[in-house]
C-alpha cells in the first residue's frame, strides 16, 4: 500500500550512542525483508554474542554488538568515562555492547528483539517486555505500544501497559480487552496489572519515553528529566491524569498532588 508496490520501506537500526544508522539496508541494491534491519552498513563490523561472550557464528540469537570502530561513535561520558566503559565495554573484551539483543538468519540478516535489560519478574516469572510489545504488533488496532514494569508489594514486579490505538478502532479498543489478549497469548501470569490508552508515546525521532512511562506509572509526579523531545508536551499531563484516575494497585498518588 505505501508506495504502491513501488517503494521500498527500509528498516534501520541504530542508536544516540551509533550517531546515525549502523544497520540497514541499501534499496534497491538488496533484498528487503519486513521486520529485519538487513546487514550492517559497509564499514560496520557486528557480533552476535552469547552469555558467555563468545561470538555467535553463522545462524543464531544473542547480544548485539560491534567489533570495530566506526564513523560518529561515542567516545566517553562527559564526566564519567568509567561509566562509559563499564557500560558499553564490560560484556566482552573489545565489543561495543548495545544493550539490545539480536536474531540472525541464515543470510545474515539481522532481526533486533528488544533491550536485554527490559526484563520484569512477576511473581518468579521472568518476562521481557519486548515480548508484550511483539504481540501487541499483531493486532493491527494498535499502532504502538510500551510495556512498563514498576514495583509490586505481592508479585515483586507487575506489568503497565501503554497503547496508542488507530484512530478509526479507538471505539473498539478497551483496557480489559487488551488485557485479556495479553493473557491469552502469553499466559495468565503476563495479564497487565493495568492497561492504558493514551495519544502519544513518542520523540520527535520516534523512540518510546519508556522512563517517563515508568514513572508515571509508579505514581511519580516530578523529576521526569529533561522532554524537550516529546512530539506533544501536553502529553504528559494526559498521561499522567489517565493514569492517576485509573490507578487500582495500591499506588495511589496524593490530593495535593493530583491538584
Amino acid at each position: 500500500m505505501v508506495g504502491q508496490k513501488r517503494c521500498p520501506v527500509a528498516d534501520t537500526w541504530w542508536q544516540t550512542e551509533t550517531a546515525g544508522v549502523v544497520l540497514g539496508p541499501v534499496p534497491g541494491a538488496q533484498p528487503l525483508k519486513p521486520g529485519s534491519a538487513s546487514t550492517p552498513l559497509p564499514g560496520v563490523a557486528m557480533r552476535v554474542i552469547d552469555p558467555q561472550g563468545k561470538t555467535v557464528e553463522g545462524a543464531g540469537e544473542g547480544a548485539l554488538c560491534i567489533a570495530r570502530s566506526w564513523p560518529g561513535q561515542a567516545r566517553t561520558i562527559w564526566g564519567d568515562h568509567a561509566r562509559f566503559v563499564q557500560t558499553y565495554f564490560s560484556a566482552a573484551p573489545g565489543l561495543y555492547f548495545t544493550g539490545d539483543g539480536a536474531r540472525r538468519d541464515e543470510d545474515g540478516y539481522y532481526w533486533i528483539t528488544g533491550r536485554m535489560d527490559d526484563v520484569i519478574n512477576i511473581a518468579g516469572h521472568r518476562l521481557g517486555t519486548a515480548e508484550v510489545e511483539d504481540v501487541l504488533g499483531e493486532d493491527h488496532r494498535v499502532v504502538e505500544s510500551a510495556a512498563v514494569g514498576i514495583p509490586h508489594p505481592v508479585k515483586g514486579e507487575a506489568l503497565v501497559v501503554f497503547v496508542i490505538p488507530r484512530k478509526d478502532a479507538a471505539g473498539e479498543l478497551t483496557e480489559d480487552g487488551i488485557g485479556r489478549f495479553v493473557a491469552k497469548q502469553l499466559g495468565r501470569y503476563a495479564a497487565p496489572e493495568a492497561v492504558y490508552l493514551v495519544p502519544d508515546l513518542q520523540t520527535r525521532s520516534g523512540k518510546i519515553v519508556r522512563r517517563l512511562l515508568r514513572k508515571i506509572a509508579q505514581g511519580e509526579t516530578e523529576n521526569f528529566g529533561d522532554l524537550s523531545a516529546l512530539n506533544d508536551m501536553a502529553v504528559v499531563k494526559i498521561l499522567c491524569d489517565r493514569v492517576w484516575a485509573q490507578s487500582t494497585f495500591g499506588m495511589g498518588v496524593p490530593e495535593q498532588a493530583r491538584a
